[in-house]
């Protein structure tokens, strides 16, 4: 018989929302797995759920409760089979309603914010006593100083996750990060490299830097200099074996001239930059504090695409925010048909409560934005179908991430972080090929291997195929 007193703990973590959700999930797993827990994505089996949440969108937020709906009827299921399932939100809903969650939701043993995840023991222990226990404190300092005390787990993936910067102090009307992430505080330069090299020299071949404003990130560089993201990325191309840079989300107002460098001269920064736009009227930009005009912005890509020509953007469209009338509307469409997007996340506005545009008059009909948005996901699409049957008949260096969806199949990333569907051996996960692409799926590209790219890594395709 089984001592289910020793028997190892689960977890089940959703993650919603961004990137930086999805790096904290990997701590808040690492966290865990130090007090016995083990990941598992049956909640017939979990001892533990974390939902990992955002609050940028008004349906984000509801789709939490709707999660902890479930969630009661899966707890009171485990309590007449004699378990215990303890339910945990975290994330910026848990900082921005961490209250009201205990109010809500009674399924609800824990809350804890962005900044407090290294409070998750302590809380699993108050919860187990029968308290409430939340936790959503300001302490990001705090939060950077424990993540580089306990060290990085081993990468799940050849891809990774490196958060550089947090919070942003840019205060845009609409926004609720400023609230629920603080304010911008950035990594030192020696704690990131070290945290590069050591994913580096785990095999992963690709990192991606985090940060709700990533390009504000700046530190004092090991030659005495102040740094900036661009300084930072060059450093990092020199790491062995870590042969593809990325970061996300930046802000117009910080693409400073070294970080354009960057683009034109490392190999290693993949040719794809997320630069949120979110209007092309001035009088809506205004409206939204983003302090940059739409002409500012279409000069910002001029630059960008001077300086590194092949480059894929994709951005930020809000439709309907306050004020918004069809001229201001049809100046967005300007924009994006001026520009040329290979992808784009939009959205009708949703107030965000506490955010100064949440009560601005001139709040659009649902039915308008609806309509709006409509025209808009038509030309997004338009432009990402015209983007991707550009990279037809083309080869290409692919970073083969996982097994694909059928037997012998790998799935991997273009330069331009389209998915990938190649026949290949297993052994090949984790390495960097050339591949020719022949044909669009829906959401994915196929191609066929035709070689493996350089890079430090890469074994021959003939021994990966033996």
């Amino acid at each position: 018989m089984t001592d289910t007193r020793t028997a190892p703990k689960k977890v089940l973590i959703k993650t919603y929302g961004c990137q930086m959700n999805a790096y904290d999930s990997d701590r808040m797993a690492d966290t865990l797995a130090a007090e016995g827990y083990r990941p598992t994505d049956d909640l017939a089996e979990a001892d533990l759920v974390l939902l990992n949440t955002c609050h940028i969108r008004e349906k984000a937020a509801e789709k939490v409760y709707s999660e902890l709906g479930r969630l009661r009827v899966a707890k009171e299921e485990a309590a007449r089979m004699g378990r215990r399932l303890t339910v945990g939100v975290a994330g910026c809903v848990a900082q921005a309603e961490g209250e009201e969650i205990a109010r809500r939701a009674p399924v609800v043993d824990l809350v804890v914010g962005p900044q407090s995840y290294h409070s998750l023991p302590a809380l699993l222990s108050r919860a187990a006593a029968g308290e409430r226990a939340i936790e959503t404190e300001f302490a990001i300092e705090e939060k950077f100083a424990r993540l580089e005390a306990a060290g990085r787990a081993p990468a799940r993936t050849p891809s990774a996750f490196l958060t550089v910067q947090e919070g942003c102090d840019k205060f845009c009307t609409f926004c609720v990060v400023p609230y629920t992430r603080g304010a911008e505080v950035s990594r030192p330069v020696e704690r990131i490299l070290a945290e590069a090299e050591a994913l580096a020299a785990g095999g992963v071949r690709e990192v991606t830097l985090l940060g709700q404003n990533v390009n504000a990130w700046h530190g004092l560089g090991p030659d005495g200099r102040e740094w900036g993201l661009g300084e930072l990325l060059f450093r990092l191309a020199e790491i062995p074996g870590l042969d593809r840079l990325r970061y996300t989300t930046s802000h117009p107002r910080d693409m400073d001239d070294t970080l354009i460098a960057a683009h034109r001269d490392l190999a290693e920064l993949m040719p794809y930059l997320h630069l949120p736009v979110q209007s092309g009227s001035d009088r809506i930009l205004k409206a939204m504090n983003r302090r940059h005009t739409a002409d500012d912005y279409r000069a910002l890509v001029d630059r960008i695409r001077t300086a590194r020509p092949d480059i894929a953007l994709s951005s930020d469209l809000i439709v309907g925010f306050p004020g918004e009338t069809d001229a201001d509307f049809a100046a967005t469409m300007r924009l994006v048909e001026a520009v040329g997007y290979a992808a784009c996340f939009s959205f009708k506005y949703s107030a965000r409560p506490g955010t100064p545009a949440a009560t601005r008059d001139g709040q659009v009909d649902e039915a308008v934005k609806s309509e709006r948005l409509a025209q808009l996901q038509a030309l997004i699409a338009a432009q990402q179908d015209a983007f991707n049957r550009s990279k037809l008949g083309a080869a290409m260096d692919v970073l083969f991430e996982k097994k694909g969806r059928f037997a012998g199949q790998l799935a991997g990333k273009s330069p331009w972080l389209q998915a990938v569907q190649v026949e290949a051996p297993e052994a090949l996960i984790g390495t960097i090929g050339r591949v020719a692409i022949e044909r669009l799926g829906t959401n994915s590209l196929f191609g066929r291997l035709i070689g493996t790219a350089g890079g430090a890594g890469a074994p021959a395709l003939a021994e990966a195929a033996s």
